[in-house]
């Protein structure tokens, strides 16, 4: 799924891998985040909670959120947010 996210108060669009309660794995183009940088993104049409680039890995990176999304919130974007036939399942860390 891809997202419009502010990192750092610069916008980037990513794509949103995977996502728990605590946080969520995000891939972009190489460069578009460094630890310790804020975030802040809209997925599904929901405001999630804020975050804290945790690692970066090539073009992949880890937001730990300073809250926790509620768990019906996770099973609702989790279900209902495959872009189409030929797209992957936003998948659910427990």
């Amino acid at each position: 799924m891809t997202v419009k996210s502010r990192v750092s108060s610069r916008v980037v669009y990513v794509d949103l891998v995977d996502i728990s309660e605590g946080g969520c794995k995000l891939r972009g183009k190489l460069g578009f985040a460094e630890m310790g940088d804020r975030v802040a993104m809209k997925v599904g049409g929901i405001n999630a909670p804020l975050g804290i680039i945790a690692w970066v890995d090539g073009n992949y990176a880890g937001v730990a959120f300073e809250g926790a999304m509620h768990p019906a919130v996770l099973d609702f974007l989790c279900e209902n947010r495959g872009a189409g036939p030929d797209s992957p399942q936003l998948r659910r860390i427990i």
